[in-house]
Order: structure tokens, then sequence, then C-alpha cells
């Protein structure tokens, strides 16, 4: 006796595709709701229904923008919108860069790591001061190393006090197991 299995049915996997954030832009011309509305001009402001607000912008061939939705009335003001827009996005910009988060650079070098080394090492550490990172300098110890603490503290410390022009200090010289870390920070008054 012969039994039949349904076939097992491929489903095709769907890739996940993301959706696209629906673009948040002001309202204009007639997608105002507000039976009146603030409009600005210049420097002055009037009260006046939408009617007359939209009938002002189609004689100076502009549009009619709401610029604050939630005011009482809502704020317009007439203008191209594809200038607003572009004005709003170099603004969004400019507070992004502005916004820019700091970061912790770690710089490593060895007990034995020789004068001209550490010197490309604290030229990459004023590099990362000046554009306001934080920069986290690590001594590392092998083996016998481990006998003589005092002198990779002391290597650490020289590294520290040589940056102290261009910063302050985060973290005072420390051990942590095999290593001994500090951490520097740029000084509060100066931009790079």
């Amino acid at each position: 006796m012969l039994i039949h299995y349904p076939k097992p049915t491929l489903q095709k996997r769907r890739k996940h595709i993301p959706v696209k954030k629906k673009e948040k832009r002001p309202r204009i011309n007639e997608e105002i709701r507000a039976p009146e509305v603030r409009l600005i001009d210049g420097e002055e402001s009037v009260t006046m229904t939408v009617a007359a607000a939209l009938e002002r912008a189609q004689e100076e061939e502009s549009d009619l923008i709401e610029i604050s939705p939630k005011a009482t009335p809502p704020v317009v003001k007439i203008t191209d919108f594809g200038r607003y827009m572009y004005q709003l996005q170099k603004k969004e910009q400019k507070q992004k860069a502005h916004n820019k988060q700091t970061e912790v650079k770690m710089l490593r070098f060895s007990f034995r790591t020789e004068k001209h080394d550490l010197d490309r090492i604290l030229d990459r550490a004023r590099e990362f001061l000046s554009e306001r990172h934080l920069v986290k300098l690590v001594v590392r110890l092998r083996g016998r190393e481990m006998t003589n603490k005092d002198y990779a503290r002391q290597k650490l410390a020289g590294l520290v006090e040589e940056l102290m022009d261009v910063s302050e200090v985060e973290q005072e010289v420390k051990p942590q197991g095999n290593q001994f870390t500090a951490i520097v920070r740029p000084k509060r008054g100066e931009k790079g």
C-alpha cells in the first residue's frame, strides 16, 4: 500500500524592504485647513483668512507655506516652496554637523616602544584632540615586563604630560590588569 504525502511547497522568502519614512513637509496652498492664518510678510504679521492669504500668494506668483501649524492661528509665509525646503535642508545639515558625537580613540603602545614611535603616537593623539575626541592611551605589559610596572607608569605619565598643552586629564594613569591606561580630553576653550 502506497501512501502519498503532499509535496512540501517552497515558499519564496520575502526580502525585508525598509519602508521609506514619509517626508515630513509643511502644508502648502490649498492643504492649509485653518479658517484664519497669521501671515508673516517681512517684519510685520497680519491675521487674515486663508482665502485672502492664498489670493495674495497667487498675486506674487509664490506659494503659501504653513510654517507653524500648532500656533493659534497657524503662521504662514509667502515664498517659493522649493527654496524654502532647500533652506530647511541646509539648516538641518548644519545642525547635524554641529552635533557631532565625540568618540574615545585608543592609542596602544608597548613597554619597549622607542622614542620615534612615541612621537608618532603623540602626533596622532594631537590630531584626535583637535577633532574634539577623547584619547585613551594604553601601555601593555607582557611576561617579564610585569616586573617593571613603575617604568611603564612613568612612560605613560610622560606622554600625558607632553599632551597637557592641548588637553586636560579625564582619567589619571591607572593599572588595569596587565596594562596602564590614561584618558585625556581636549581643552575646553580651544576649537579644532
